[in-house]
C-alpha cells in the first residue's frame, strides 16, 4: 500500500513539474494533427508500433494500476473492444511507468484482451503530453488524432458513438 501512495505522490509531483522541465505540457499533439509515432514492448512479449495499425481506428489509453478512474473505465474499454474489434477497431492500453508484473496482475484481474504496451520510461506519454491519468486518444485510419478524452469518463456506448463518427468520415 505504501508503494501505491508513493507512486501517486510521485505522479502528482511529476504532473506539476514535468511540463516546466520539458515544455511538453504546453505542446501536446493537437486534435486534428498527426498522432506521434511510437514502438513499445507489449506484456505478451513482442514490441508493437502505432504504424502497424494504419488504416484502422485506434484508441490509445494511458493508464496505471494505482489510478482509480483508469480502473473504472477499463471494463468499458474492454467491452467496446470486444464488440467492435472485427470492424477495424484497435485498442492499445499504454501503461504509465510501471513494472510489467504490476500491470499483468490488473490485466488478469479485469480480463483485458487488448494489447497492453509498457511505457516504462514514460517517453511515449511525454510525446503525447500526458500529465494526468487516464487520458485516451482516438486516432483515425490516416493516423490523425480525432478526439482526446480525460478523466475516466469512457463508456462502452460513448466509445461506440466515437467509432460511428470516425467510420462515417472515412
Amino acid at each position: 500500500m505504501e508503494i501505491k501512495n508513493f507512486q501517486k505522490c510521485l505522479f502528482i509531483l511529476l504532473s506539476i513539474v514535468f511540463p516546466f522541465l520539458t515544455g511538453m505540457g504546453s505542446k501536446p499533439p493537437q486534435v486534428g494533427g498527426p498522432a506521434p509515432a511510437f514502438r513499445l514492448d507489449s506484456l505478451e512479449g513482442p514490441s508493437m508500433a502505432l504504424a502497424e495499425h494504419r488504416g484502422k481506428i485506434v484508441l490509445i489509453n494511458f493508464w496505471a494500476t494505482w489510478c482509480e478512474p483508469c480502473l473504472k473505465e477499463m471494463p468499458e474499454i474492454e467491452a467496446a473492444y470486444e464488440q467492435h474489434k472485427g470492424e477495424g477497431f484497435v485498442v492499445l492500453g499504454i501503461n504509465f511507468g510501471e513494472k510489467p508484473k504490476e500491470a499483468e496482475k490488473l490485466v488478469k484481474a479485469v480480463g483485458l484482451t487488448f494489447p497492453i504496451l509498457m511505457d516504462r520510461k514514460v517517453e511515449v506519454a511525454e510525446r503525447y503530453g500526458v500529465v494526468n491519468l487516464p487520458v485516451t486518444f482516438f486516432i483515425d485510419q490516416e493516423g490523425i488524432i480525432r478526439e482526446r478524452v480525460f478523466g475516466g469518463t469512457l463508456t462502452k456506448e460513448g466509445i461506440g458513438e466515437v467509432l460511428v463518427r470516425l467510420q462515417k468520415k472515412s
